[in-house]
C-alpha cells in the first residue's frame, strides 16, 4: 500500500487505476487490495476507476516515517476490528493475546484465519500499536507512560526513592520480542474494517 501511495504521488495525487497497475507491472486485481485498504484508511478515494488522494492522503505522503505511523495508528484505531482487538489486548490480565485468541477475535472475517492474523500483526506492528513475540506467538501491548502533569523541573516529593520524579517510569522487561516472520504488509481485511 505504501508503495502504491508513493506512486500515486508521482502522478500528482490522481490517476487511473489501470495506469497505476501498468506502472507497477501488475494486473489491476493485484493492486486492488492495497487500494481498497488505503480507501478504508481514508487516504484515497476511488471513483470511476480513478484513485485520488484525500487531504489526509496528501498529508501522509508528505510526512516523516514517524508521522506516517501516527496517521496509520489513528486510522486503525477508527476501525471496528482494531478497536475490538485493542480493547481485548488492553483488557487481558497480562496485556497479551495468543495467536489463538487473536484468531478467535477475527473469526467473523471471511479471510483465512492465518492470513488475517499475519496482516493484523504486520499493520499493528508498523503503527506501533503492539509488539509481537514470534517465539511465544503472542501480541504484547505497548506500554506508554501517561503524560506527566507536573512541571518538567519539579523536584521529587519528600520521601520519594532516589531517581523518582517526573518522567521516571518503572518498565517491566519484555525480552524475546521478535518479528512475525512474514513479509506481507498489505492486509486482506478492509471490507471487515469499516470505520466506526
Amino acid at each position: 500500500m505504501l508503495g502504491l501511495l508513493v506512486l500515486l504521488n508521482t502522478h500528482k495525487g490522481s490517476e487511473d487505476v489501470a495506469r497505476l497497475a501498468d506502472d507497477l507491472d501488475l494486473e489491476i486485481d493485484e493492486i486492488l487490495p492495497s487500494l481498497e485498504y488505503a480507501e478504508v484508511l481514508k487516504l484515497v478515494t476511488v471513483s470511476d476507476g480513478r484513485a485520488s488522494f484525500t487531504e489526509l492522503g496528501k498529508r501522509f505522503v508528505g510526512s516523516s516515517i514517524r508521522e506516517r505511523k501516527a496517521i496509520i495508528r489513528d486510522q486503525l484505531y477508527r476501525t471496528a476490528l482494531f478497536k475490538t482487538l485493542m480493547r481485548a489486548l488492553e483488557g487481558a490480565p497480562d496485556h497479551t493475546l495468543s495467536d489463538e485468541q487473536l484468531t478467535s477475535i477475527v473469526s467473523f472475517t471471511t479471510a483465512p484465519a492465518d492470513e488475517a492474523v499475519q496482516n493484523i500483526v504486520n499493520w499493528g506492528r508498523y503503527a506501533e500499536l503492539f509488539r509481537y513475540d514470534a517465539t511465544e506467538h503472542r501480541l504484547i501491548a505497548r506500554r506508554r507512560p501517561p503524560p506527566s502533569r507536573a512541571p518538567p523541573n519539579r523536584p521529587p516529593p519528600p520521601g520519594a526513592p532516589a531517581g523518582a520524579g517526573p518522567g521516571s517510569v518503572s518498565v517491566r522487561g519484555g525480552g524475546g520480542a521478535g518479528s512475525s516472520g512474514h513479509a506481507s504488509a498489505t492486509p486482506a481485511l478492509p471490507e471487515r474494517m469499516a470505520l466506526a
